[in-house]
């Protein structure tokens, strides 16, 4: 169950909307991509769902369907009626206005101890939202995430590849991403001038060494990145802490996985 091309213009038409690709207003209205989705999710009867970016509402019927519990996000007020009616008659869906980045996520998620998020995120808040939920909302335990090809594929990156990064470590950090999927352009109204991609982040244990002793780190590396790490951090390592790591300091930031950039966070705070 979900809602088709024509649905989609006459709820637009009928509540006035203008969808407004700036905030990445793309509704999505093919089943198939819709059932891709929900699929990915891997969601059934017994899980609580949170969808950020719930629109018009294609996807959230479709989570629905599984029998899931839904909580839908969407930051447009005039979006929201039209959402609304939407699944007005369903039971296990609740709507909730307001901004994912500024909600309160103790008492959003308060009816249960473990959910998934699915989202349609656009390409400005996609990876600070992503990376604030996995240092922040533990009980959410696995995203699955539209975005922008190039913001999923650096998510899902790992190291020695272009687009290895900050944000590709700290994904790792918190959880194991992989991209699931691709979504092309012509799914959406009105059409987008990007392509999507689904990735996938399941959450693990992180390791040992604090959030606070790492990142700091990575980010200061990662800002210089075509510099060997011993110019690049030369204020924060001294070479017998790269020995004790069992880091070359001629490596540059891409080189490094998480276990080797956890070893030298140790050694740094040792």
């Amino acid at each position: 169950m979900t809602l088709t091309p024509t649905e989609v213009r006459a709820l637009v038409k009928r509540h006035g909307l203008a969808p407004r690709k700036s905030d990445g207003q793309n509704f999505l209205v093919d089943a198939n991509t819709v059932h891709r989705i929900v699929d990915a999710a891997d969601v059934g009867s017994d899980d609580h769902v949170v969808e950020i970016g719930a629109g018009l509402g294609s996807l959230t019927l479709a989570l629905a369907e599984t029998g899931a519990e839904v909580t839908a996000i969407e930051i447009d007020s005039g979006i929201v009626p039209a959402l609304r009616e939407v699944v007005a008659d369903l039971g296990n869906v609740r709507v909730i206005e307001g901004d994912a980045t500024e909600l309160d996520w103790d008492d959003v998620l308060a009816d249960g101890d473990e959910w998934t998020l699915v989202a349609n995120l656009p390409y400005n808040v996609a990876t600070p939202l992503v990376c604030d939920l996995l240092d922040d909302v533990p009980a959410i335990r696995s995203l699955l995430v539209m975005v922008q090809r190039e913001v999923a594929e650096r998510m899902a990156a790992g190291p020695g590849s272009k687009q290895y990064g900050a944000v590709s470590v700290k994904v790792a950090y918190w959880g194991d991403a992989r991209v699931v999927g691709h979504v092309p352009a012509s799914v959406f109204v009105p059409r987008p001038n990007v392509e999507s991609a689904l990735v996938r982040i399941d959450r693990h244990a992180p390791p040992d060494i604090g959030p606070d002793d790492l990142f700091p780190l990575v980010r200061t590396a990662f800002g210089q990145r075509r510099k060997m790490l011993r110019k690049s951090l030369r204020d924060h390592v001294s070479p017998e802490q790269f020995a004790a790591a069992g880091i070359a300091p001629e490596s540059r930031p891409e080189e490094l996985g998480l276990d080797e950039w956890c070893r030298l966070a140790g050694s740094v705070t040792a």
